[in-house]
């Protein structure tokens, strides 16, 4: 029997109590959405977001991005010739620190996986150490470092890689838990040890989320590498924080431009490398 929407509009217009949540249920909803309510509310009061304050703003906003055009042109090789070895600084911080990373977090990510590693002492502690790596943000690990090593790229390089090892270790981790088993068992019918079978069963499958997840994070590192540089980790952000800081606004922009740019073209250069390293390996599998 097929029951219409009419005759269900016929039922709810007739027992409206009847197609209502239990009373428990929107008790419940209604307390969420009122907590959820004061907290917003709350966090505009604390913050002062007055609409006299945002106009006030917006107005100052303007007039800065008025002071950015038109943009600067660097009429000298030796001027421009600095903004390139800044981008090249950020663009070989980001390069090294996520390699290391990548490089050390690959080994660790396997005492992670349940399904390589059954200790679940030796596993738990290991996650746990991914947290607390985690726990950093890249900026600390910066001032950190600079402290410890001065000034200059090699701070920042340190705390990406840092940063970076938490971050991929877990993501390599969970990948190789989410291999199907099949493979694995296949190269084990075959009469192949453990570690051929995390070689042959294990690693063809992971291996085009692990690349994927190490492109995706070094383009992430590119902008991260220009936030570094202000705090005096070298790179890009260097210049950029002394030209803001000396009100050169149309310098300002034409270094956010590059930045923009260099950004992009990183995209379509991973994307080219996804396309045909991942491509490989899916063929392989």
């Amino acid at each position: 029997m097929t029951v219409t929407a009419a005759q269900i509009a016929a039922a709810r217009a007739e027992l409206p109590l009847a197609f209502q949540a239990p009373l428990p249920v929107r008790i419940r909803r209604y307390a969420l959405w009122a907590l959820f309510i004061g907290l917003f509310g709350w966090c505009f009061y604390a913050f002062d977001f007055s609409p006299e304050r945002i106009w006030t703003g917006l107005g100052r906003l303007g007039r800065v991005i008025s002071f950015m055009f038109p943009p600067h042109v660097w009429k000298s090789w030796e001027a421009f010739s600095e903004i390139l070895k800044g981008l090249g600084e950020t663009l070989s911080m980001a390069f090294l620190g996520t390699l290391l990373g990548a490089v050390i977090a690959f080994p660790l990510s396997f005492l992670g996986a349940k399904n390589i590693n059954r200790m679940n002492a030796l596993r738990l502690g290991t996650r746990r150490g991914y947290d607390i790596i985690r726990a950093f943000e890249v900026l600390i690990l910066a001032l950190i470092f600079i402290r410890a090593f001065g000034l200059g790229p090699l701070p920042g390089v340190l705390a990406i890689a840092v940063s970076e090892i938490g971050t991929f270790a877990k993501l390599f981790s969970e990948a190789i838990e989410n291999t199907s088993r099949k493979p694995v068992e296949g190269v084990v019918a075959s009469g192949g040890s453990r570690v051929q079978s995390v070689r042959f069963g294990v690693m063809p499958q992971v291996m085009p989320v692990i690349l994927s997840i190490v492109l995706y994070n070094f383009e992430s590192n590119v902008r991260s590498g220009t936030i570094l540089g202000i705090v005096g980790a070298g790179g890009i952000g260097f210049l950029l924080s002394d030209r803001i800081a000396a009100y050169r606004w149309d310098e300002a922009w034409s270094i956010i431009f590059l930045i923009i740019l260099m950004v992009y073209a990183i995209d379509w250069a991973s994307g080219l490398l996804r396309a045909r390293f991942i491509g490989k390996w899916e063929g392989a599998r």
